[in-house]
């Protein structure tokens, strides 16, 4: 197996409310994107092989960091959670909230009835995320040489989950933790993935820098 660092997108449009306004980087996703980048190259980190997925964000922060063949993967996509919020909206009358207070108790509730089953006729299934976070990194892992995969803090939070038998209310706290452009590092141990990187950002950690440390 080999080792995998997960990258969450540059930040995207916070003023969002539904996936396809969502899906594209603010200028400061961009620039947090290339101070990744730089940190990288700077630092002699060495990735035999990068992923990201097929949504705009994952595509432009790849763009922006300076990576050059990148193999994209629609199982590395985000679970649409604005999508989950209209159905927990409309079936069980639990408002989307309208800014990033409302999140830290909405995000809990929403994966909780995910989870459970209680949303009805979800566009995707709680299992089906699951099934494809683990079948692509699993498959990823068999390749030479360590692994960067740019992603979304969702399917960071699943890939925790499953590496550490996390439940959902856990699982819920390190997504809305996860910032823009964070590093997450999965290292085989004992035939397993282990974390052994969590939400790190180095290039973001100098003074001049903090204001980018931004989770949304």
């Amino acid at each position: 197996m080999s080792h995998i660092t997960l990258i969450r997108h540059g930040q995207a449009n916070t003023q969002a409310r539904d996936e396809a306004s969502y899906d594209a980087l603010s200028d400061l996703g961009h620039q947090q994107a290339a101070w990744l980048g730089a940190y990288l190259r700077d630092t002699g980190s060495h990735y035999s092989r990068i992923y990201c997925g097929t949504l705009t964000r994952h595509i432009e922060t790849a763009a922006s960091m300076g990576c050059a063949d990148v193999v994209q993967d629609p199982r590395l996509n985000e679970m649409e959670y604005f999508t989950l919020a209209e159905a927990m909206r409309d079936q069980h009358g639990l408002p989307i909230p309208q800014e990033r207070e409302g999140f830290i108790d909405h995000l809990p509730r929403v994966f909780a009835a995910w989870a459970a089953g209680d949303i009805a006729d979800p566009y995707e299934s709680w299992e089906a995320f699951e099934t494809r976070t683990q079948q692509a990194l699993a498959e990823i892992a068999e390749g030479e040489g360590p692994a960067l995969v740019i992603t979304s803090g969702g399917l960071i939070s699943m890939a925790m989950r499953q590496s550490l038998a996390l439940n959902t209310t856990a699982m819920a706290r390190l997504a809305l933790a996860v910032m823009n452009t964070s590093m997450h590092r999965l290292f085989p141990i004992g035939g397993h993935f282990s974390p052994v990187l969590f939400n790190a950002v180095p290039h973001l950690d100098t003074p001049e820098r903090q204001f980018a440390q931004t989770h949304l």
